[in-house]
């Protein structure tokens, strides 16, 4: 029996994701850490413990105030500084060896960050969903209220997420500053678990924000479009259409499209499209299952039609893709 989930658990159900603590940083003011694009598939994060830091990526959007309790991901890996905000030029900083990852540490004497950093990585082609899906710069606040000082940015979550997922955050990154801060047995397995179950509290709280940001999160936050969103990842290999989708939830074509077009950029049946061709991903890894039930299993009747929509999408034929894989396995033949 097949259980009927929410659309976020098919969605990282679908993903493979692994998670990676890699720094603790303890730097006085002045202090700047410089991080240059990220390799494909990978999505730096970082979570603010104490003190502030002023996070800037290039191109993409004003500079933001991050304070104690925040945590931003670079979910499109993109090339990102944070400083003090001084101006003045950084204290050097040395790096030592912990049993489980790196302490960085400068001699600064100004204000204090105690800063954890690491990232999450998603294998293909499920890190090209999340590119089109999540904004660049996702920010999650988990202190108490008064924000006023911060500056509220584009991209930042300014409402008011449900207080049980709040708390498990909470929770979650006071489990992961007490593991980096001891050499305990298994805390590296420990610490990049708890950085995979990150990346689902957060994007369960994001989801959960009166002012979630743009793409699937924005959309999680209208209840009126979650029997759509249901539907398309628990359901994906049924033909649905506009109409139906729609009817589903209670609302005109015209409607349903403005929704989906405002908030990601995308119609509901591109996002059906790319559901599809995520889990046909998947299935083509499997040895013994052949193209044409894997098109089958994804909706396609056609065997040729599949052919052409995964190779619009992944830039490569479904042969090439499973050859592709089993190579990363088991290396060229």
């Amino acid at each position: 029996m097949s259980l009927t989930l929410d659309w976020l658990s098919r969605l990282l159900g679908m993903m493979t994701v692994r998670g990676q603590l890699e720094l603790r940083c303890s730097y006085g003011a002045p202090w700047q850490v410089i991080y240059g694009d990220s390799d494909p598939g990978e999505m730096p994060y970082h979570i603010v413990l104490s003190g502030s830091a002023i996070l800037e990526t290039r191109g993409k959007g004003k500079p933001q105030q991050l304070g104690a309790g925040d945590i931003v991901m670079l979910t499109h890996g993109s090339a990102h500084i944070l400083h003090d905000g001084s101006g003045a030029r950084p204290k050097p900083a040395r790096e030592r060896e912990a049993l489980n990852l790196i302490i960085s540490e400068n001699k600064g004497t100004g204000e204090r960050l105690d800063m954890l950093c690491g990232r999450i990585v998603l294998a293909p082609p499920h890190d090209r969903l999340i590119r089109a899906y999540l904004p660049q710069r996702l920010v999650i606040r988990t202190a108490a209220p008064d924000r006023s000082a911060r500056g509220a940015s584009k991209g930042s979550l300014k409402g008011s997420p449900d207080g049980d997922t709040l708390a498990q955050l909470n929770a979650l990154v006071t489990m992961m500053r007490a593991e980096s801060a001891a050499d305990n047995l298994g805390g590296y397995a420990m610490l990049n678990a708890l950085s995979t179950a990150l990346f689902a509290l957060a994007l369960r709280m994001a989801s959960e924000s009166d002012e979630a940001p743009t793409g699937l999160l924005a959309l999680a936050g209208h209840p009126r479009l979650a029997p759509a969103l249901a539907v398309i990842f628990n359901e994906p290999a049924h033909p649905w259409t506009l109409s139906e989708l729609s009817e589903r939830c209670s609302m005109s074509r015209a409607t349903l499209l403005r929704h989906f077009q405002d908030k990601v950029g995308r119609s509901p049946s591109e996002l059906l499209t790319d559901v599809r061709m995520a889990l046909a991903a998947n299935e083509l890894k499997q040895p013994g299952v052949s193209t044409e039930l894997v098109a089958e299993r994804v909706g396609y009747q056609s065997v040729a039609a599949f052919r052409r929509a995964f190779t619009q999408h992944l830039g490569m034929t479904p042969a090439d893709w499973r050859r592709a894989e089993r190579e990363k396995q088991t290396g060229p033949s």
